[in-house]
């Protein structure tokens, strides 16, 4: 140190090289776009703030009056969608989840059960809805989660979730259905 430098001059780290040395815990749009497959109008997650692997994940939505659901429910009265708080804290989910999943781009999570469904309070243009999901349950392709959606700190949302990991083309898809939802289709 020389003159010139102080005694409360920090010493710059280099970030770890690989991620599981120190594991992500923030994603921006950009990251989330990388890992999940959803798009505007339907990408319902902005921003991740705090992210703890496989159990637990804090995402964030600015919910704006030009989101296309608002010119429908309500015109003169917007409310976020229920199923669209719903749909967000399995996207959250997602977001924690696929990030385990090496071949990823070959895969999607798609909801198998909804259940303890709670709505209380309203979620309005202006809002900053605050995402806390956490992994009750992982088994190798189904994951069962506890979502809280929070508005200024009041719980506006809740539920328990199930997803399961299953394969994104549509013909693979198709090879395991049963007969009886083959025949029917």
């Amino acid at each position: 140190m020389n003159e010139n430098q102080t005694a409360t001059a920090v010493e710059e780290k280099p970030l770890p090289a690989r991620s599981d040395e120190a594991p992500k815990r923030t994603l921006d749009i950009t990251e989330i776009m990388a890992i999940l497959p959803h798009r505007y109008p339907f990408l319902l997650i902005d921003r991740v703030v705090d992210m703890e692997r496989k159990q637990r994940i804090v995402a964030i939505k600015n919910v704006t009056a030009n989101e296309p659901q608002f010119t429908g429910h309500f015109p003169d009265f917007p409310i976020m969608p229920g199923v669209m708080t719903i749909e967000a804290m399995a996207q959250a989910g997602g977001a924690l989840l696929l990030t385990e999943v090496p071949d990823r781009e070959s895969k999607l999570m798609v909801f198998t059960g909804i259940d303890k469904a709670t709505f209380r309070k309203q979620i309005v243009p202006g809002d900053q809805l605050r995402i806390e999901v956490t992994v009750l349950n992982w088994r190798s392709r189904v994951v069962k989660m506890q979502g809280v959606c929070t508005v200024d700190g009041a719980v506006a949302a809740e539920a328990v979730i199930t997803c399961m990991l299953v394969p994104r083309s549509r013909k693979a898809a198709a090879r395991t259905e049963s007969p009886t939802a083959q025949a029917g289709q």
